[in-house]
């Protein structure tokens, strides 16, 4: 499967595609995005650097960010419509899963924003818990769209090479920075939140 994924979704492939197909790039380009909440297993960086390089840094950039919000959200809101069926049911029993879900009840959605914003957290499962969790369908959907935005500039800066990243230090600690800041930033939100609804 995953010689697969790197031969036909490699950056060449799917750039050979959106030039086949010119009159649907722009829907393969939003799917394709879409479509890796599903299969975490596709390669979103490569889609990532194909759109910047096929219709530019902005609009390559909102056309992967659309797509993966889009799809994040469209995970959160199956499992949670689904989410007392037998299978679902079975899933969080599992212990380390329902400690998961216990936590974000108790801590809220900042921690699954700053988790989003990692680029190589899997994405996947935090959909999933948050989908079995107390959290709002509101309050889900602004983490994941500023998540995902956060994770895919961070993406761009560190380029389709990760090695090229840790050979680089300078530019570990300015993404280190950069999420530290996001942190306070949402605990900062958080407390103002708090303060709003009366939640202790």
């Amino acid at each position: 499967m995953t010689e697969w994924v790197h031969h036909y979704l490699s950056e060449d492939s799917v750039m050979g595609w959106i030039e086949k197909f010119k009159s649907f790039g722009i829907i393969i380009a939003f799917l394709l995005p879409f479509l890796e909440a599903f299969f975490p297993v596709l390669p979103l960086v490569v889609f990532a650097v194909v759109n910047s390089n096929a219709y530019g840094i902005i609009p390559g950039f909102l056309l992967t960010w659309s797509g993966a919000m889009t799809g994040a959200y469209a995970v959160f809101l199956i499992i949670r419509y689904f989410s007392e069926t037998k299978f679902i049911k079975k899933f969080t029993d599992r212990p380390q899963v329902h400690r998961f879900i216990e936590s974000v009840n108790a801590r809220g959605v900042i921690p699954l924003f700053i988790l989003l914003c990692f680029p190589f957290t899997p994405s996947s499962v935090i959909n999933i818990v948050a989908a079995l969790s107390n959290i709002r369908q509101r309050e889900y959907l602004l983490a994941v769209g500023l998540g995902k935005a956060v994770m895919l500039l961070i993406l761009s800066f560190i380029g389709a090479d990760i090695k090229s990243f840790f050979a680089q230090p300078d530019k570990a600690v300015l993404v280190v920075l950069l999420l530290v800041l996001l942190w306070w930033a949402g605990k900062k939100l958080e407390s103002y939140y708090n303060r709003k609804t009366g939640k202790k």
